[in-house]
């Protein structure tokens, strides 16, 4: 038998997850711009936001596709266990943020939020993995593929698709529904994160959805 990536999705083993679509960093009062001049951060993540405007309807489509054919959609977002974040990983607490428990920063973007019964995983690492008990609950509704989108696309995706693969799930990963702070970084980080996943764009795999 050859072993492969390359897997078409089996509804009843499959689970699509959003990675830090969130208010913090997906929207434009989000805490992570407090203080920036629009000069600022039109210089610093201008370029994100553009590209926002394109992959926020692709991952509404994906959203849409897997709820009409049942499949579990989850979300994990960066927010704190506590108000204060004492217990964030020593990571976030160099690069200085904290998303408070319960903030509206922690909350799904609305474009994309989460219905009254889809899972919400917050973290307060970059991987989900870490800082969560997601690999026990997919274990236990019987997940065995993950597709994974979101942001930014060189860390917390990253960081998902690696753990998920070294935990033994296969991963497919949606490259244009996903998204970082420039052109270079995303082309790297596709090209680099491909030897551990099989990568699709959305319209790829809305075809394969709707072929099942």
């Amino acid at each position: 038998m050859t072993l492969t990536r390359n897997v078409p999705l089996v509804p009843a083993q499959s689970a699509l997850l959003y990675v830090d679509v969130q208010n913090f960093s997906a929207h434009r009062d989000g805490a992570e711009f407090d203080g920036l001049t629009e000069e600022e951060f039109q210089a610093k993540h201008g370029w994100l936001f553009e590209q926002l405007e394109e992959v926020i309807p692709r991952m509404q489509a994906l959203q849409k596709a897997f709820r009409e054919k049942q499949i579990e959609v989850m979300y994990t977002t960066i927010e704190s266990l506590t108000l204060d974040g004492r217990d964030r990983s020593l990571d976030y607490k160099i690069t200085g943020f904290n998303v408070a428990k319960g903030s509206w920063d922690g909350k799904v973007i609305d474009q994309i939020a989460p219905g009254e019964d889809e899972i919400v995983f917050p973290k307060s690492s970059s991987s989900v993995f870490v800082s969560t008990h997601i690999d026990y609950v997919l274990r236990n509704l019987g997940v065995k593929q993950l597709v994974i989108c979101g942001l930014l696309t060189d860390q917390c995706v990253e960081g998902a698709i690696r753990d998920a693969c070294d935990l033994g799930y296969l991963v497919t990963q949606v490259t244009d529904a996903c998204a970082t702070e420039s052109q270079a970084r995303q082309d790297n980080s596709i090209s680099t994160i491909k030897g551990y996943c099989r990568q699709v764009a959305t319209q790829e795999l809305l075809e394969e959805l709707k072929a099942l």
